[in-house]
C-alpha cells in the first residue's frame, strides 16, 4: 500500500489526471444508464421511421431547418417543448420520437422534456445531423 501512496506522490499530476478520467467514465456511464431516452444511430433512425410512424423532431432554428433537415422532421423549439407546448404531438405519444440538432447536445435536453411529460419512446440521434451527413443520407432543403 505505501507504494501507491509513494507512487501518487512522486506522480502527483499523473495520479490526478487518471482519477478525472475515472471519475469522468462513471460518471458517463451512470448518466446514460439513468436516461430518459436513448442514443441511436442514423440507420436506427431510418428503420424507426419506416417501420414503426416514428416521428423525427427537430429542434435547430428555423433558419438551420431551412438548410437542411431529415425527411418528414418537424421543427419545434426547444423553448416551446419547456412551455409544454407540444405542437400536435400529444398524438405520438405511444410512436417512437427521435429528436435531432446540429450535434446532439440540445437534442438531450429536448429529448429529456418530451419524456418527463409522458412520451414512450423517446430517442435521440447520436451526434445530431453531423452523424447523419457523415453516413451520406439526404436532407430535405428548403422547405417549412
Amino acid at each position: 500500500m505505501s507504494e501507491y501512496i509513494d507512487f501518487f506522490h512522486e506522480h502527483l499530476v499523473l495520479s490526478v489526471v487518471w482519477v478525472a478520467l475515472a471519475g469522468a467514465l462513471i460518471f458517463s456511464y451512470y448518466k446514460s444508464a439513468t436516461s430518459s431516452f436513448k442514443t441511436i444511430s442514423p440507420s436506427e433512425l431510418t428503420n424507426l421511421t419506416n417501420r414503426e410512424n416514428g416521428v423525427v423532431l427537430d429542434v435547430r432554428s428555423r433558419e438551420e431547418f431551412k438548410r437542411g433537415h431529415i425527411t418528414g422532421a418537424l421543427n419545434i423549439k426547444p423553448a416551446d417543448l419547456k412551455e409544454g407546448n407540444f405542437a400536435g404531438l400529444e398524438s405520438h405519444k405511444s410512436d417512437p420520437i427521435i429528436v435531432v440538432c446540429k450535434t446532439g447536445q440540445t437534442a438531450q435536453q429536448s429529448a429529456d422534456v418530451l419524456a418527463k411529460a409522458g412520451f414512450e419512446q423517446v430517442s435521440v440521434l447520436k451526434s445530431g445531423l453531423i452523424s447523419w451527413n457523415e453516413a451520406n443520407l439526404p436532407l430535405v432543403r428548403g422547405k417549412k
